[in-house]
């Protein structure tokens, strides 16, 4: 009996296995169609990548002659290189469509990678300017988005809320935006990814369970930029994995 159930669920298993893989596929062609509509060059970088690769390998290996022994590598080298390229392109696409709408910062902090605690909307106008609270190994990280004139005020308010909790541990601040002293939403996970790592995961869990005490103050954000930008952005998970 236990055989018999034991075979089930690994049939089962395999089933939905495969079945995710489908999905992943699927997710992946439907946003190869949607990037090649919005962007011409796709398909010769990728192809361009492929022949370049495979070229320089059956070159280094004619020298050799072995030429095609390594030519299949070269292939598989190329593809690779294009898979990249695409990653990179959709990312490029996401973060063109999402810039300047309310709630895209957000939605940035909340899809980084790593073991970022991201509080959004910790402080937020009735016109839809916000500042958004991470914790991290670096320490307190506050992020603001909406006109430069309020948001200023804003984050400066905010900084002192936190201040007065977490004593020395250190606190970064930035606003969202292409003038000078901000930075653009596509730079925005690098730069916090480079921040140095000042705390141990159990000091970052002992500073969010002081900041939670705070709560939020203002106004409710949308939880994220146009619906198109969340489905490229999962499809760049789906790169990832595969």
């Amino acid at each position: 009996m236990a055989g018999k159930q034991d075979k089930e669920a690994a049939k089962l298993a395999k089933q939905e296995k495969r079945a995710a893989g489908k999905a992943r596929r699927g997710q992946l062609f439907e946003a190869f169609k949607m990037q090649r509509r919005e962007d011409p060059m796709l398909i010769p970088w990728m192809a361009g990548s492929i022949v370049v690769v495979a070229g320089v390998l059956f070159g280094v290996g004619f020298i050799f002659n072995v030429q095609w022994a390594l030519l299949p590598l070269g292939i598989v080298l190329g593809v690779l290189l294009a898979v990249i390229i695409f990653g990179r392109r959709v990312q490029k696409t996401v973060y063109s469509k999402a810039d300047g709408q309310p709630g895209a910062g957000a939605w940035a902090l909340e899809n980084m990678r790593g073991s970022w605690r991201v509080t959004p909307t910790v402080a937020a106008t009735t016109q839809l300017d916000a500042v958004h609270r991470v914790l991290g190994a670096p320490g307190v990280i506050l992020v603001a988005e909406g006109a430069p004139h309020r948001v200023k005020a804003l984050l400066s308010q905010e900084k002192k809320r936190v201040s007065r909790l977490i004593g020395d541990t250190p606190i970064y601040d930035y606003t969202i935006g292409n003038a000078e002293n901000e930075i653009p939403l596509k730079k925005l996970q690098s730069t916090l990814m480079k921040l140095p790592r000042n705390l141990k995961p159990p000091q970052v869990d002992a500073l969010e369970a002081k900041l939670a005490a705070l709560g939020n103050r203002g106004a409710a954000m949308p939880k994220g930029p146009m619906p198109a930008g969340a489905k490229m952005r999962n499809v760049q998970r789906t790169i990832r994995r595969r």
